[in-house]
């Protein structure tokens, strides 16, 4: 029985998806972002956004006090990309990989922080399978000592979070044998994995630190699992693949806000955060990117395997508190039973590939999910 107290205050939460564009004939991934954002930005304004690569595009939703809320913005950025990629003659697709390989070379984005990134670290901004999207929610507002407060709570939850949302199990055409194949090519960028237990100053001296020894370009390339936001006063939490099915969005969001409020209650009340080893929380993370929510994953608290289901129980029990303050408890379990109806987006992708073995089946499938409005099924 779950017997911590309602949290005083719930976080506002906001989401960044990225998306890729496939050529309607082909299903190839295909370089026409600069046309599909110049179609939807008239509808969107700064909400639309490009990425490092000419075959990708992202949204940013408003800050949501109400999963409602939230939900309803982002269907309305869906439904503007997806017309826009239909003028473009292109699908808009949520996986975390493209499924099929994307132009070689690369078609970077005419942008000179792009250029150097891709200069400076050329084996990770590979565009042929480099392009990758993933799904970032905010939670605020908070001041940055605050949110790294907060951050370094929730770390040991953040593993079983990424195993509800893996949508990348194909390279080029093959599965990879994971459920995210998306984790794997992520880590090859620098900082990419759990954030190390830091307050404002340690940040501050490491964040100097790593762009000063040349490490990263700049604090915008702090890719750790959470970090406070350079941009808006948020803790951004960077585990997921995007998810086709926005049920699966608004879960997450869900899930990380409930949770986040009860976290946030203790950080205030000055609870020290749990001291779980790095290497621990890397295996963790790890088996949920090959697992996803099935099988057995590793409790971060102390290294043993435990079945993923049970993971996501304990996950559910801890945020009960926030999820009700929120009013958001009935949607968040609704969202998790139907997540275990259907399966998660990485199973969801190899039944639509085992109908004929085709990997155009799976990216009409990502098609279809991503242009509903409402979560489907």
């Amino acid at each position: 029985m779950n017997t911590h107290p309602t949290p005083r205050t719930v976080p506002t939460v906001g989401v960044e998806e990225e998306f890729l564009l496939v050529d309607r004939r082909t299903r190839l991934p295909v370089a026409r972002a600069s046309q599909v954002l110049a179609a939807a930005s008239a509808v969107l304004d700064d909400q639309v956004q490009p990425e490092i690569f000419q075959v990708q595009v992202e949204t940013t939703s408003r800050p949501a006090l109400r999963l409602k809320e939230l939900a309803d913005d982002l269907a309305r950025m869906r439904a503007v990309l997806v017309a826009a990629a239909a003028d473009a003659d292109c699908l808009l697709i949520a996986s975390g990989t493209p499924v099929l390989p994307g132009p070689d070379p690369a078609v970077l984005t005419d942008n000179p922080r792009y250029r150097l990134m891709a200069a400076r670290y050329p084996s990770a901004a590979d565009g042929n399978c480099g392009a990758l999207c993933g799904c970032h929610v905010h939670l605020g507002t908070l001041e940055r000592g605050l949110a790294l407060a907060l951050g370094n709570r929730l770390r040991p939850w953040l593993p079983v979070l990424q195993a509800l949302t893996v949508n990348s199990p194909f390279d080029a055409g093959r599965d990879s044998g994971f459920a995210s194949w998306r984790d794997v090519r992520w880590s090859r960028w620098p900082t990419v994995g759990a954030a190390p237990l830091v307050d404002e100053r340690g940040y501050e001296r490491r964040a100097d630190a790593l762009v000063a020894r040349g490490t990263l370009l700049d604090r915008r390339m702090i890719y750790w699992y959470t970090r406070p936001s350079e941009h808006v006063p948020t803790l951004e939490v960077r585990v997921s693949d995007v998810s086709a099915d926005l049920g699966n969005v608004l879960l997450l969001a869900g899930l990380l806000r409930g949770l986040g409020a009860v976290l946030l209650d203790e950080a205030r009340a000055g609870l020290p955060p749990p001291a779980v080893p790095h290497g621990r929380l890397a295996a963790a993370h790890r088996r949920a990117a090959q697992t996803g929510p099935v099988g057995e994953g590793i409790d971060p608290f102390t290294g043993w395997p435990v079945p993923m289901p049970a993971l996501v129980d304990r996950l559910l029990e801890r945020a009960a508190p926030g999820l009700s303050a929120a009013g958001d408890l009935a949607a968040v379990e609704a969202g998790l039973d139907r997540l275990r109806r259907l399966g998660s987006g990485a199973e969801r992708q190899r039944r639509d590939f085992r109908v004929r073995e085709c990997p155009h089946d799976v990216i009409d499938g990502l098609a279809r999910l991503t242009a509903a409005v409402t979560p489907h099924g």
